[in-house]
């Protein structure tokens, strides 16, 4: 079983019940996915950027990472219907909690003039999504091997009904937030 998950279980789970006074277990917010995904424009004049790309989310998330195409046509970006313009990687259960679990204790403490994530990046729901500026902080990442330094966006779904309770949920798990 993942570290965090274990922490989640043994720890999260009864302070949450505590804290919001839930009746049942079932009530108490859970993470259900991570979604990793790589938006790449450029990847219209230079596709080899796609393909590092790719490989990049595949180390990062330790699965098979999917081709984002384009929905509809824009012509003054060059851009067609069906065209590749990123990747994407969906990370569910142990994966998840993996994934996580790197996240909040080896990348983002290797971000300079790191001073904490922003607490309003939640959608409403309960789910946040992170704004990563260079896939470098990872350490699964070759530094030699980088075609471009490129930016990806994590995005963690909770069954959290309120953002108050995502907040709460990710706080407990260790989500560095800024004060």
């Amino acid at each position: 079983m993942a570290r965090l998950k274990k922490s989640y279980l043994q720890e999260q789970v009864p302070a949450l019940m505590k804290e919001f006074q839930y009746k049942s277990v079932m009530e108490v917010p859970k993470i259900e996915k991570v979604v990793l995904n790589m938006g790449l424009g450029e990847a219209i004049q230079n596709p080899k950027l796609l393909e590092s790309a790719v490989e990049e989310l595949e180390l990062i998330g330790g699965q098979k990472a999917v081709i984002t195409r384009a929905r509809k046509s824009i012509a003054t970006f060059k851009l067609r219907e069906e065209m590749a313009i990123g990747a994407c990687v969906t990370l569910r259960q142990d994966r998840a909690w993996e994934f996580l679990d790197r996240l909040i204790n080896v990348a983002l403490p290797r971000v300079r003039d790191f001073k904490g994530i922003s607490p309003k990046a939640f959608d409403g729901r309960g789910n946040y999504t992170l704004g990563i500026r260079e896939q470098l902080i990872f350490p699964e990442i070759d530094l030699e091997k980088i075609a471009k330094v490129s930016g990806l966006n994590v995005t963690i779904v909770t069954t959290a009904k309120t953002d108050e309770e995502g907040r709460a949920l990710l706080a407990g798990l260790g989500m560095p937030f800024r004060k």
